[in-house]
């Protein structure tokens, strides 16, 4: 068994449209490399700083992330047997070691994606942007609108008219 920890730099689309590790920023890597019957099974955290913008109000947002990462990967004689005996199942699914290397970009992207959030929040309790005009609510709390219903907009129309007045009726 043996720990290694680096910082390394992200690779490109390390997340969503809306959120993620931007490419070429730094991701912290504590691992732990432990040989076991199959192969090597790679455990630890990667951490990193998330950037995306809140899915109500827009504003940007940047949150430390921190996830687990575990892998095995497979020894080359274990995948050749597992694939002379026609498992293409097993073959298909676990990683195998190349040159005594492992590439952990692909578990890492799968951990990392599925633990950003899918909808982030720059606070729980963000009220977001008005629905009619786009002005932020966290900057007026008292906004609204004043919406009438269409079925009376014909009577509104008459009380907006300018063409009777109160002195004509007078005379």
């Amino acid at each position: 068994m043996r720990t290694h920890s680096a910082t390394v730099q992200a690779p490109s689309d390390l997340g969503t449209a809306v959120i993620g590790i931007p490419e070429g920023s730094d991701l912290e890597l504590d691992l732990r490399l432990e040989s076991v019957m199959e192969g090597v099974l790679v455990s630890g955290t990667v951490r990193g700083i998330a950037k995306g913008e809140c899915s109500r109000c827009l504003d940007d947002i940047s949150r430390e992330l921190t996830v687990d990462v575990t892998e095995l990967f497979a020894y080359p004689e274990r995948a050749a047997a597992s694939a002379e005996a026609g498992d293409t199942d097993v073959e298909d699914e676990e990683s195998v070691l190349e040159d005594d290397m492992a590439d952990l970009e692909p578990s890492l992207r799968d951990s990392v994606v599925t633990a950003l959030p899918f909808q982030p929040l720059c606070r729980e309790d963000c009220p977001g942007l008005c629905s009619e005009c786009g002005a932020r609510l966290a900057d007026d709390p008292g906004h609204h609108h004043d919406v009438v219903d269409p079925r009376w907009s014909a009577l509104q129309s008459m009380l907006e008219s300018t063409s009777v007045s109160d002195e004509t009726k007078e005379s």
